[in-house]
């Protein structure tokens, strides 16, 4: 333990004490005020109910002071809050609701999908004699596209680009996003290349658009013309940052692709973020080069990256893939000395770990111990231990744990009906066949595997005329 330094705390988890420095006295009172009335409402879970208790008890509640307020929570994104305070504001004749309170108001609810309010808001302000602006159009198009209406989000983009007010930056940024959200692949590749190639165009793409479209291509299955996004950004002097390299990283499936572009990252001079180091043990375990995965999961915590849960969890995956149960179980264990506390996915792996090792008494007792630690098994803890006991042959163990299910009320999906087709046809075919058959009245369509199952599964031509039939 001294020798692997595993006593020396993680970088991350050091405590760092910070020199605060105050204009003068003042200063001091109004930020420990504004620090206690934030504690407040993170511990009612109501920010009006502390502003209005302030105001009752006739403490000073100054326009610095909820403006801060407000401009915090904003930076947190939780528009909920922030649509909350504003609402309240609307109606207090001590505050003086001005043209930028009705804008971040909209703004609130176009982040939030609210369209039906984002609407009300901007009739009132047509009411009041506010003139809309592009802030106001590009929060009611945001509104419409998180709420789905992609068609009317795109209308008022195309009236803002034929009538104004001139579409900007910002507005494109989420008009691609809505398309690409909204599989409207045709009319983002348009938008983006009359940016792109248009002389008159008002502004050339941005990183955020190129990454939009990346992640379109991805989405698309499009991952060439992905790449050469990405080589154009470097062509146009677009700067790459983490999250470009990360996207490509992201397409590609063998590990020494990854491995190339995350070098290329370094050479760069970004600094991997902890995407970054997921990506690339993901692309090593999937190889089963476990050896890997480990070392460059050292490598971020001595770079002082926190892990995440998810990261944990990819780096478990790596070890059950292979069935290395000791590792696996360390790296469960280090998940709690590292304050993240594994979850059912967490645990659903690690019992993959002991299924892959065919370790199914190993199996058992950690099921039992998810239960006990108060996690509900879903469908994947079951198949993984359905999928166990098929391995072994063990049909009798497999249908027990399949009836269990069953009576949780979980119902099987393809994956667990192949599995059974499968273990029950090895032994006798017209079993197959019953599986087979029960998957379709289950309202379940056989995929391509399923069906090559049942084709292997047939031996004698008459087997394969039947398979071939269904």
């Amino acid at each position: 333990v001294v020798c692997l330094g595993m006593l020396a705390p993680r970088k991350f988890m050091q405590r760092r004490k910070k020199v605060e420095v105050f204009k003068d006295a003042n200063d001091e009172a109004d930020q420990k005020n504004w620090r206690k009335l934030m504690r407040e409402i993170d511990e009612t879970g109501s920010a009006v109910s502390v502003l209005r208790t302030h105001r009752l008890k006739g403490q000073a509640l100054s326009k610095d002071l909820v403006l801060g307020t407000l401009v915090r929570f904003k930076q947190m994104k939780k528009w909920d809050v922030v649509s909350e305070i504003l609402e309240w504001l609307r109606c207090q004749h001590w505050w003086d609701f001005s043209e930028m309170d009705f804008l971040m108001l909209i703004t609130a609810y176009g982040k939030l999908g609210d369209f039906n309010r984002a609407e009300r808001v901007l009739r009132y302000m047509n009411k009041l004699g506010l003139r809309a602006n592009v802030i106001s159009h590009t929060a009611l198009m945001e509104a419409y596209g998180k709420g789905g209406q992609y068609n009317k989000a795109e209308a008022i983009f195309r009236r803002m680009q034929s009538s104004g007010p001139e579409p900007s930056a910002l507005t494109y940024q989420i008009i691609l996003k809505i398309f690409v959200e909204g599989y409207k692949f045709k009319e983002a590749q348009a938008v983006f290349e009359s940016l792109l190639n248009t002389e008159g165009s008002p502004f050339k793409p941005d990183q955020k658009m190129f990454h939009m479209m990346i992640y379109m291509h991805k989405k698309a299955g499009n991952y060439d013309q992905a790449r050469k996004l990405f080589t154009k950004m470097a062509d146009l002097g677009v700067p790459r940052s983490t999250v470009t390299f990360n996207s490509l990283m992201s397409f590609e499936t063998h590990y020494k692709e990854v491995s190339q572009i995350y070098d290329q990252m370094q050479r760069a001079g970004l600094r991997p973020d902890v995407v970054s180091y997921a990506l690339l043990i993901s692309a090593y375990g999937k190889a089963r080069r476990e050896e890997e995965a480990l070392a460059v999961f050292e490598e971020m915590l001595d770079a002082g990256v926190k892990p995440t849960r998810k990261a944990y969890n990819i780096l478990l995956d790596a070890f059950a893939i292979s069935g290395m149960v000791e590792e696996a179980r360390t790296v469960f264990k280090s998940m709690k000395r590292d304050r993240c506390t594994p979850d059912l996915c967490s645990y659903t792996t690690m019992l993959s770990a002991y299924v892959n090792a065919s370790d199914m008494e190993g199996a058992e007792m950690f099921f039992r111990r998810l239960q006990q630690d108060g996690f509900e098994p879903n469908i994947v803890t079951y198949g993984t231990l359905i999928k166990g006991y098929a391995k072994l042959n063990n049909l009798e163990k497999m249908m027990e744990v399949y009836e269990k299910m069953r009576i949780n009320g979980i119902k099987p999906n393809q994956t667990i009906f192949t599995t059974l087709m499968d273990a029950h046809g090895k032994n006798d075919f017209g079993s197959a066949i019953v599986w087979f058959k029960e998957m379709e009245s289950s309202g379940l369509i056989p995929d391509k595997k399923a069906k090559n199952i049942l084709l292997s599964l047939a031996q004698t031509s008459q087997e394969q005329d039947e398979a071939n039939v269904l």
